[in-house]
């Protein structure tokens, strides 16, 4: 059985995921992760595990005072695997005691990294150690400074919180030792520029920055390397001048503040809005039209084998490619002056719509619980979803079972709609016939 599931990497990714969310359900359910007296209720160390291994950062209780150090030893731990990569973090542990890789563990890192070949994998697998370790202790080292330095905090405290927001950052996890997460350094470019870059930069993929290296050898960036960075700007510029428009004049978020602190709230709230879940600015203030803006920003999500979620950059940036074909009437999907496969189509569609309707039945559950607007609940469902971690503040009073749903959307999220059903399915059939052809009235 466990050949098998070697064999079929899509099935044990899936497993691993629910293994370290068990194990986190465990040991967040003991007292001594909890500040009070008492262990922390079921439902409440599940979802928290959950949001942690999902590297979402939605929470029932405050992470800052709830969870003792313990405890936020433990989310520190779950998220970092999280991000990382289970079957990732697996495959390097085996190359750096082997120092070699067989074939089925180059099978199993490959559908976590969805690196584009067997002969990559363990470049890119080496590159994610590195990248890591590096964006880690480097923002954790501005923070640190910046915490004891300006904020006068202790010096053991400010290491604690820098190192805590730096691997959240990198992971795109959300979470955060502050009950306000970040709205104290509102005005602080010290503070949200590193974790923006981090976020950035997590969020790009690892394929992405491991052609970086390959670059530097004299080798043109590939289709995906490119969509992936054109895509991610676009965004980060189109959301911030959203942010910027709508919110200009809201007392409760832009409008008391000069330009610079404006531009630098719009510019952070755009980058994290696609995945990480910090909040420099009161979410629960934000005008309809800004949430609406949120909406797209986390259903596109960041860069495909990266920390962030959603349906991803490229499969959204593809989709507009082919749409902009089918205008022109165009037999072939081109993007850069490259072919798109009409494989490579399908799946891109089979993405956006599994995860549409991923957060409609949500939405529709969790309005079936609640009392809540269409709004709040649509914008919960679609932050569980694409793992980003934002709320308006109505999580913590869900019931138990808007809780559970919003467990399963975290769940379904990360370990992605088609890794997922692939990791269901009993067998693959291939057909060695085809069906007549005909083509319905489409319109």
């Amino acid at each position: 059985m466990l050949s098998n599931a070697v064999r079929r990497p899509a099935r044990l990714i899936p497993l691993a995921f629910l293994a370290a969310t068990l194990l986190g359900t465990l040991l967040l359910s003991l007292p001594v992760s909890t500040a009070g007296p008492d262990g922390a209720p079921l439902l409440t160390a599940l979802f928290t595990a959950v949001s942690a291994v999902c590297v979402t950062g939605l929470i029932v209780q405050d992470t800052a005072t709830y969870w003792s150090f313990f405890g936020q030893c433990v989310i520190l731990l779950l998220f970092q695997i999280g991000g990382f990569g289970i079957m990732s973090g697996a495959t390097l542990l085996g190359l750096m005691v082997k120092r070699r890789l067989q074939l089925s563990s180059r099978l199993v890192a490959q559908q976590e990294t969805r690196s584009l070949g067997l002969g990559d994998v363990t470049g890119v697998l080496r590159l994610i150690l590195l990248v890591t370790l590096g964006v880690e202790l480097t923002v954790m080292a501005i923070l640190t400074a910046q915490l004891h330095v300006r904020y006068g905090q202790p010096l053991p405290e400010a290491f604690w919180n820098g190192l805590f927001h730096a691997v959240s950052a990198f992971n795109n996890a959300g979470f955060s030792t502050y009950s306000d997460s970040l709205m104290s350094f509102v005005s602080d470019p010290v503070v949200l520029v590193p974790i923006m870059l981090a976020v950035i930069i997590g969020g790009l993929g690892f394929p992405v920055l491991y052609e970086f290296r390959r670059d530097q050898r004299g080798r043109p960036w590939t289709i995906h390397t490119r969509i992936t960075l054109w895509g991610s700007a676009v965004l980060l510029v189109g959301g911030m001048a959203a942010i910027l428009f709508y919110e200009w004049g809201n007392p409760d978020t832009l409008a008391g503040m000069s330009l610079g602190d404006k531009l630098l709230s719009a510019l952070f709230t755009s980058a994290v809005a696609r995945t990480a879940g910090f909040n420099s600015l009161d979410v629960g203030q934000f005008e309809a039209q800004t949430l609406a803006v949120h909406y797209f920003l986390m259903f596109v999500g960041g860069g495909s084998a990266g920390t962030a979620g959603g349906i991803k950059v490229t499969t959204f940036f593809l989709l507009f490619f082919f749409i902009w074909a089918e205008i022109r009437g165009n037999a072939d999907t081109v993007a850069f002056r490259r072919r798109i496969s009409y494989q490579t189509q399908r799946q891109a569609l089979t993405v956006l719509f599994l995860g549409s309707l991923t957060v409609a039945i949500g939405t529709m559950l969790l309005l079936s619980v609640t009392k809540l607007e269409l709004g709040v609940v649509l914008f919960e469902a679609i932050s569980a979803f694409a793992t980003v971690g934002l709320s308006t503040g109505i999580t913590a009073d869900l019931p138990p079972s808007g809780q559970l749903v919003i467990i399963a959307l975290m769940f379904i999220g990360r370990v992605g709609t088609i890794t997922l059903a692939t990791a269901l399915a009993l067998r693959s059939v291939t057909k060695h016939y085809r069906y007549p052809e005909e083509r319905p009235i489409v319109g």
